[in-house]
C-alpha cells in the first residue's frame, strides 16, 4: 500500500508542478509521476528535506523540483519538435 500511495503523491506532484509551469508534462499521467519523482529527487538534491512531508516527500522542495523539471523537458520538446 505504501508503493501505491508514493504513485499517487508523485503524481499530484508532477500534476501540481504542469499547473506551476503552464505546460503539459509529456507522457500523461505516467509522466506526471515520473515528474514527481524525478522531481522530489531533485529537490531534495538542491534544497534538502524540509518543509512538510507526505509519503517519504517533503513537499516543497519536491514541488519545486518537479516545476524546473518540467521547465527543462517542456524545452528540450520544443528544441526536438522544431528540429524535424
Amino acid at each position: 500500500m505504501g508503493f501505491l500511495w508514493s504513485l499517487i503523491i508523485g503524481g499530484i506532484i508532477g500534476w501540481i508542478a504542469g499547473l506551476i509551469a503552464g505546460r503539459d508534462v509529456p507522457g500523461g499521467i505516467i509522466g506526471n509521476i515520473i515528474a514527481g519523482f524525478v522531481g522530489a529527487w531533485l529537490g531534495s538534491l538542491i534544497l534538502g528535506d524540509w518543509g512538510p512531508t507526505l509519503a517519504d516527500f517533503a513537499l516543497i522542495p519536491s514541488i519545486i523540483g518537479a516545476v524546473v523539471l518540467v521547465f527543462i523537458l517542456s524545452l528540450i520538446m520544443r528544441g526536438m519538435r522544431k528540429t524535424t
